[in-house]
């Protein structure tokens, strides 16, 4: 099972153009106002405790998390409601909306901790992050953008792509965290928290 899960999503990934196109961003805000609001914030930052900010967020990344998400191949159960049958166009218009957001921090980041930055940072090299995520961390692509999301939030994915528990779309993110003790992760996610 998990074999077709990882071709189906390698397909999908391979189907995916690098950007949302056809995407209709005000009609993804619309979309997003009665779907998306309450808990990614109106402006795209989370105000919830790990919840992802999607401001700014890379289009193909969007669309490919969200129809990995509605054809159960990642399984985030608060999510199902509201991708469960959820059409293409719908998808990529959210996608391209997200995207046209200005990036930012949510408000209430916490302060930086120089020992915990300094941690981070030396981890992002070894860690070859800037190859995927660009150096900026914006991400490219099917590549999410990680600078200034929640920091909660980076811990428990990275933590879950360790662990063998979240797959993406091929198993680099696996790779690149295997063999990282939490405080290791807790660094990392809180300078990548940093980064604006």
């Amino acid at each position: 099972m998990r074999l077709r899960s990882l071709v189906a999503a390698a397909v999908l990934a391979a189907a995916l153009p690098g950007t949302a196109m056809g995407g209709d961003p005000a009609r993804g805000a619309a979309l997003a106002a009665e779907r998306c609001a309450a808990c990614h914030g109106a402006d795209g930052r989370s105000a919830m405790p790990d919840i992802p900010s999607l401001a700014g967020q890379q289009p193909g990344f969007t669309t490919l998390q969200m129809i990995l998400m509605r054809e159960g191949i990642r399984r985030v159960p608060a999510m199902q409601p509201f991708v469960e049958g959820m059409p293409d166009q719908d998808i990529e218009d959210l996608a391209a909306w997200f995207a046209s957001l200005p990036p930012g921090p949510p408000q209430d980041r916490r302060p930086r901790d120089a020992a915990l930055l300094a941690a981070g940072e030396a981890l992002i090299g070894p860690r070859n992050c800037a190859v995927c995520h660009l150096p900026s961390l914006a991400g490219r692509e099917q590549m999410p953008r990680i600078a200034g999301q929640r920091e909660e939030f980076l811990a428990r994915t990275m933590a879950e792509y360790r662990d063998g528990r979240r797959i993406g779309a091929d198993p680099q993110m696996n790779g690149a965290v295997a063999g990282l003790s939490d405080a290791e992760i807790a660094a990392l996610a809180h300078y990548l928290a940093q980064q604006d």
